[in-house]
């Protein structure tokens, strides 16, 4: 087998190990804050702060460690963060407090990293051709650990509670971090620079390459729009009634199969994008999607919610991967992993700002109101990109060789 093909297949299931093991016990926040004798009136402010805290270290961090991964190699920062985030999950279960929780994530955050590094090394370690199947592929294999690891976190709550999923949770992620140690084999050399270029030069020269900033910006617009409607669906499910009474189930069902969809077309989404351009899967899974986002308006029954999350979810498998591919295609050599630090970083801000948002807005306009909203963002974030790369190409070789 190509080394390109085994990295792929190893990290794929790394990925699997470890989006599932963080999935298991981050839905069980306000439980475990429940369980530690925090007053129920305080439980949703410290769920909120401890929940973002990750995202907030983390988007500090994140181009530091990817500028590190570009001079000492990708897969030592993918060891880096399994083998320090085991550890501090392993903390978190013994910690007795929202104070102690909440330093702990800030922590994990600090030292986060495991799937911009592994997506790194596989987007730069696997021929040019083939980038959007892999990115694609690895993405399924998180996105299947996403899907297994509520269920999993579940039903180990309720047989050893939940300080002790943290546990099991470190265990999961020391063995992939040993899995990506013994059996990930990464062809790096570092490209030598005739003289050294301090960490806010080489920020502002990314930062002044047009198609990196159309990518980044199309980042944030998605994680926003996607992941803010994610907290009010519960409630949304609820209001439409459900077979039974089984609103949590139903509520996990929903979630559940717009991951699975994407799941199983992402690597699909990702061979169209080698064959026809990523920019182009890309602009067609925007549109798609903002499209698929008006019907939740009009659904008045939980069956209809489903078709519609798994129609969504189709379109969803071709969203971070071909922006990840093309931040490889737009990143300067040798400057992959920093790019992509850069890209975790607009992620983060998404993924803070999305939920407390739509939270507001709900409240506001109501959830069927949000659907809208989302589709507006997802169709502004598809234009954007139309006019934004047109040249970007050209521009981004013209940038590349004048800061060479």
């Amino acid at each position: 087998m190509e080394q390109w093909k085994r990295n792929l297949y190893i990290l794929m299931f790394s990925q699997f190990l470890v989006l599932g093991a963080m999935s298991m016990v981050i839905p069980f926040l306000p439980l475990y804050l429940k369980e530690m004798g925090t007053k129920p009136s305080d439980i949703n402010f410290w769920a909120g702060i401890i929940f973002g805290a990750n995202f907030l270290s983390a988007f500090i961090l994140a181009p530091i460690w990817g500028r590190l991964a570009d001079r000492h190699g990708r897969k030592i920062m993918i060891l880096r963060s399994g083998f320090g985030m085991a550890i501090v999950i392993f903390l978190t279960g013994l910690a007795t407090s929202p104070w102690q929780l909440l330093i702990l994530r800030l922590l994990n955050g600090t030292i986060s990293g495991f799937i911009p590094a592994s997506i790194s090394l596989v987007a730069t370690n696997t021929p040019k051709e083939k980038a959007g199947y892999a990115l694609g592929m690895l993405s399924s294999g998180a996105v299947a650990g996403s899907i297994m690891g509520p269920f999993v976190g579940g039903m180990l709550a309720e047989v050893i509670g939940y300080s002790e999923i943290f546990f099991w949770t470190s265990a999961c992620l020391l063995t992939a971090s040993f899995i990506v140690l013994f059996a990930v084999k990464e062809e790096f050399v570092p490209i030598k620079q005739e003289k050294r270029v301090s960490f806010w030069s080489e920020g502002s020269m990314i930062l002044h390459q047009r198609p990196l900033v159309i990518m980044f910006t199309v980042a944030i617009l998605l994680q926003f729009a996607t992941l803010g409607p994610g907290p009010q669906m519960s409630l949304f499910v609820t209001e439409l009634g459900v077979p039974g009474g089984y609103v949590a189930f139903f509520a996990g069902l929903v979630i559940s199969i717009t991951s699975f969809s994407n799941m199983i077309f992402a690597p699909i989404l990702g061979k169209l994008g080698d064959r026809y351009g990523s920019e182009k899967v890309l602009f067609g899974c925007l549109i798609a999607a903002a499209l698929f986002f008006i019907p939740h308006v009009f659904v008045h029954s939980v069956w209809q919610l489903l078709i519609c999350r798994f129609l969504l979810g189709l379109c969803l498998g071709g969203l971070m991967p071909s922006v990840s591919t093309l931040i490889r295609k737009f990143a300067p050599a040798g400057k992959e992993s920093t790019v992509f630090g850069y890209l975790t970083s607009a992620n983060c801000i998404g993924n803070m700002l999305g939920p407390a948002t739509y939270g507001v807005l709900s409240g506001l306009i109501g959830i069927r109101g949000i659907f809208l909203i989302t589709s507006v963002i997802l169709l502004v974030a598809a234009l954007w990109l139309k006019a934004g790369l047109k040249g970007a190409g050209k521009e981004s070789m013209a940038t590349m060789k004048s800061s060479a």
